[in-house]
């Protein structure tokens, strides 16, 4: 596993009996670390139905201002700070998203036992880099800013050549852990380099998860590499058709549509229309996206977990 997803919130604009409104939890294979993208109200509710910690919770990466990706956000934080949470975190959010919260801590007198750095998505493409790992903006179009973020994991493996080091009469042993480490070993009076007994295989995960967004084409550039796009599909074609282009959302067509044409391996959908929360709205949905996609296509519930491994391979764990 390089990227494990897990679903808080599937549901757009107002929760429903079986769907939050939305989050989406990314863990990655170089830690305990987790990330959250958006916070929707009882976000923290959600967390509480997994085996995540607030305590391990790195940055929280927020795709627009609406409230159904970001009420849960105090809350949230407020809760970490009574967990005796104490390390700082990250919160990458819009400007007015980090007015609000800090007007709401004024307010409401919170007072947390942890610092919290704001980084504003507008300022610059990269928003997160920690070793072996890169978090990237990138803007899309919706009635408010809103962005989607591609995460990409990297990890670096040393392999021996074990036969080659066989022939040479080395025992195994610390010597050949010597070699794996990068140093040059003596041996019956000449040297072994590393370089000729050790060969690094780094293995790369990329995953965009998108904001709300009328425009998947947008993503063109972000998703060149992925394995994995996750973006809202909150209709199908004929209800945007219906409900005109003022809501700017995307349907499942045009999301299957962009991913086919972009080369994207696995597709999850998410973020889904209210009228569409039925067993017949959901095969519709479906429907619409395999007629234009021929990948791997998901629609994501809630509490679904999602693995993406160094292959692109993409394997429901939870559902």
């Amino acid at each position: 596993m390089m990227l494990k997803l897990t679903f808080l919130g599937t549901s757009s604009g107002t929760p429903t009996r079986q769907r939050n409104v939305s989050g989406l939890a990314v863990q990655t294979v170089l830690g305990s670390d987790w990330f959250l993208v958006d916070c929707g109200e009882g976000t923290q509710h959600r967390v509480q139905q997994t085996p995540l910690s607030l305590n391990d919770l790195a940055t929280v990466c927020i795709t627009h201002v609406h409230g159904d990706h970001c009420y849960g956000l105090p809350g949230l934080l407020a809760s970490a700070g009574m967990g005796k949470r104490t390390k700082p975190l990250k919160l990458v959010a819009p400007q007015p998203v980090w007015e609000w919260f800090e007007a709401t801590r004024r307010l409401t007198d919170l007072h947390l036992p942890y610092d919290i750095g704001h980084v504003d998505p507008e300022a610059g493409p990269l928003v997160h880099e920690a070793p072996g790992l890169r978090i990237e903006r990138h803007v899309l179009r919706h009635r408010v800013p809103s962005h989607a973020y591609r995460m990409q994991v990297q990890t670096r493996r040393v392999r021996l050549k074990t036969e080659a080091l066989r022939a040479t009469g080395l025992p195994p042993g610390l010597a050949w852990r010597a070699l794996q480490n990068g140093d040059d070993v003596p041996f019956n009076g000449a040297v072994l380099r590393s370089a000729d007994f050790a060969e690094t295989h780094v293995d790369t995960a990329s995953a965009v998860l998108g904001g709300d967004n009328a425009e998947p084409a947008l993503l063109r550039e972000a998703c060149e590499g992925a394995q994995l796009l996750v973006h809202e599909a909150t209709y199908t074609q004929e209800v945007l058709d219906k409900v005109g282009p003022g809501p700017m959302h995307s349907s499942a067509r045009l999301l299957a549509e962009f991913a086919a044409s972009a080369g994207v391996p696995n597709l999850v959908l998410t973020h889904f229309s209210a009228r569409h929360q039925n067993p017949e709205g959901m095969a519709a949905l479906m429907a619409e996206t395999e007629a234009c996609y021929r990948g791997q296509a998901f629609l994501a519930n809630d509490l679904d977990v999602f693995e993406l491994d160094s292959q692109g391979k993409v394997t429901v764990v939870r559902a």
